[in-house]
């Protein structure tokens, strides 16, 4: 049984335990093998490279497009991981080879900055298309740092451990993701050999471009696609649970066990993703179920993704959401009848690549719930332009989902839960295929809202 699986960036920093519970663990020595493992970079070290994902305070990538001095930053973030290196030494990391490995790979990556910054200086090219190489030059370090290290303390283990670097740094192949991916795989024996492969890929038209942050996910998706692997697997530093344990408390978030891939589609929605909805649907067309695991729990089988499963019980598998959304509704008197009035809406959103969570409509109103970015102040000022009435409120969407919702009394069940705790509901959507019922409330009732979901649905209905 072939496995491709995925290590995340927190669990990536605590490679002692990956080490223990995932790679070694209980397994005998005929089962080491036929896995290939995915890494995303060490915690923190993307957001060093480019900028930090939640906060947005600028990275290495932000000095180079603003003419800074880039350079010398990538020399503090030589310094960074050579003391991350220093962690992994009581584990068996060779402190001089990964030493040498980090910094023969950034003086590269200085140097293609440097021939880069002075093409863009020229005035000879579109700039934009420089900055997008350079970030993607940058986003690969961190995950050649944290793969290097993996196989160089699995091989300090006595166990086979191979190096697919997909980073691209040693040839000028024009190879499309897909063709590296199948290059750099052709010919391996995956029951002689453990491989770890970069999470990052570079291909012809650029991981980071279409993906952005996503890419391991892309990269662990299209390896196990390739490699008909009998089931992709990713480790996480907690369950796939029926509600977030830090709102709803450890006792009663519930381990989903079985769901099918519309709810995962579902909570990548909301932004709570499972996994990434683009590296989703090539494993779910390939028929290749996916795992979630929780890294610090090697015991416990998790929760299994396929694309068939309907539970044999009426039950809600997962309450999420989030309060970061906004409720835009366009209201006109002359909207009742008039055919295609939502296409006009449409076109302005799709002018500002803006996607809605919800919607909803009566005769003369239509509301959508989308996610509160930056672009959607330009697409609220365009549709107050054009439409008669256009009001804006901040709100919280949270949402109940399973693969067997199909029956009475869930959405009464809701309503009260939310009822019984002051919640009023604002705006709420089903469609027919009843896999998610979204309740748009106040966007300070947020955690009171999943609180009360979970307790009522999840964990009585247990």
């Amino acid at each position: 049984m072939l496995t491709v699986e995925k290590i995340g960036g927190t669990s990536m920093t605590k490679f002692g335990d990956v080490l223990n519970n995932i790679i070694i663990g209980k397994k005998q020595k005929n089962d080491l093998y036929n896995r290939i493992f995915v890494v995303s970079a060490y915690s923190n070290v993307t957001n060093w490279l480019l900028e930090h994902k939640k906060t947005g305070e600028p990275g290495i990538y932000v000095k180079f497009v603003n003419n800074d001095d880039y350079s010398s930053a990538l020399d503090d973030l030589c310094e960074k991981l050579i003391q991350l290196n220093r962690t992994f030494e009581s584990i068996g990391l060779d402190q001089n080879a990964a030493d040498e490995f980090i910094k023969q790979r950034i003086d590269t990556a200085k140097k293609f900055l440097q021939s880069m910054h002075k093409v863009a200086a020229s005035g000879y090219v579109n700039k934009s298309n420089i900055y997008l190489a350079a970030r993607e030059i940058l986003a690969s370090i961190g995950e050649a740092h944290s793969a290097f290290n993996s196989v160089n303390i699995i091989n300090n283990h006595g166990i086979s451990a191979t190096f697919v670097d997909l980073c691209g740094f040693d040839d000028s192949e024009s190879w499309t993701i897909d063709e590296r991916i199948k290059q750099k795989f052709s010919g391996v024996d995956f029951s002689k050999t453990l491989c770890v492969a970069t999470g990052y890929t570079k291909g012809t038209e650029g991981i980071m471009r279409a993906f952005d942050r996503g890419y391991s996910e892309i990269t662990f998706s299209k390896i196990a696609v390739e490699v008909k692997a009998n089931e992709a697997v990713i480790h996480k530093e907690f369950h796939l649970s029926s509600a977030d344990p830090k709102l709803v408390g450890e006792d009663k978030s519930i381990v989903v066990g079985h769901t099918n891939f519309m709810v995962a589609d579902q909570l990548a929605d909301v932004g709570m993703e499972a996994i990434h909805p683009k590296a989703s649907k090539p494993l779910e067309l390939a028929g290749i179920n996916i795992r979630i695991k929780n890294t610090f729990e090697p015991d416990h089988e998790g929760t299994l993704i396929s694309r068939d499963y309907v539970s044999d019980h009426a039950r809600i598998e997962i309450v999420s959401g989030t309060d970061k959304v906004l409720a835009v509704e366009v209201h006109d008197p002359m909207m009742v009848g008039e055919v295609g009035f939502d296409l006009r809406i449409m076109e302005i959103f799709a002018k500002y690549g803006v996607s809605y969570i919800l919607k909803s409509t009566n005769a003369n109103s239509i509301t959508m719930v989308i996610n509160d970015k930056e672009n959607s102040k330009k697409l609220i000022a365009e549709l107050s332009e054009k439409f008669y009435n256009v009001t804006t409120k901040p709100v919280a969407l949270v949402c109940c989902m399973g693969t067997n919702i199909a029956h009475p009394g869930f959405l009464y069940k809701a309503a009260k839960a939310l009822c019984d705790n002051d919640i009023n509901i604002e705006c709420f959507a089903q469609s027919l295929r009843q896999v998610n019922m979204q309740f748009v409330i106040e966007r300070q009732n947020y955690s009171k809202a999943i609180v009360a979901l979970n307790n009522e649905l999840c964990v009585k209905m247990k």
